[in-house]
């Protein structure tokens, strides 16, 4: 029985090991490669044909010269306004979070960009403790290996944002048939307000929440001034 429990020792050290090895060369390798697919894309198709839909899948890489820096500016703004001044933590917003999760509201974390940067390339969309912990491990690494404007274009070409639609340039074509360098400042902002949830918001022809959410950060957008990673 001892020598059992050293197998099981030993074999658990080794999988932490390839763990931290296999994470760490990801990042580094996404630090310049585009990342081609993520485990949400993946888990929504197997949920559309599990519920008898047709698997669509919409993305399509830019580099960020070809994403608008309206919408860049429009999801920092609506999203993570400390975003070129963490690094990756928003510690007032965590501390809000953590306050509301022990007055038994359901489990949030206060997510800046990096954060879900780490969530959608990484890992899986459930909301737990377990993978909030992964989300920060990963977090900590794209913060210390990537660029701010790294981060920011991974997240504009990886998150969610319409129904099977994944990236700026998807969302742009599906939303105003157009390309995302060529997006204005108040479809830039359309795209960013529904980004809370993007299969149930639309960004077109939208609901009166939806209006108010543009035009807030609209506004925000001409307040905040031009973005800044140095």
């Amino acid at each position: 029985m001892k020598g059992f429990f050293q197998k099981i020792k030993r074999w658990f050290f080794k999988a932490i090991i390839v763990f931290f090895i296999t994470s760490i060369l990801a990042v580094i390798v996404f630090k310049w490669v585009p990342v081609p697919f993520t485990p949400l894309m993946f888990i929504r198709n197997i949920e559309q044909w599990s519920q008898g839909k047709p698997a669509t899948l919409t993305h399509q890489w830019v580099s960020m010269d070809n994403i608008s820096p309206n919408l860049a500016k429009a999801v920092v703004v609506s999203e993570d306004q400390k975003f070129s001044e963490h690094f990756g933590f928003d510690m007032e917003a965590m501390e809000k979070a953590y306050e509301g999760n022990k007055k038994g509201k359901k489990i949030k974390g206060g997510s800046t960009i990096t954060q879900q940067t780490a969530k959608n390339v990484f890992l899986w969309p459930q909301r737990s403790y377990v993978r909030k912990g992964f989300e920060l491990y990963f977090t900590f690494l794209i913060e210390v290996i990537w660029s701010k404007e790294r981060i920011l274009e991974v997240y504009l070409n990886s998150i969610e944002m319409g129904d099977g639609v994944y990236g700026a340039e998807a969302a742009a074509q599906h939303w105003f048939r157009k390309s995302a360098k060529k997006l204005s400042t108040y479809e830039a902002a359309s795209i960013a307000a529904i980004l809370p949830n993007p299969r149930k918001y639309k960004a077109v022809r939208s609901s009166n929440y939806i209006e108010r959410r543009k035009n807030w950060i609209v506004r925000q957008m001409g307040y905040f001034g031009p973005l800044n990673f140095e």
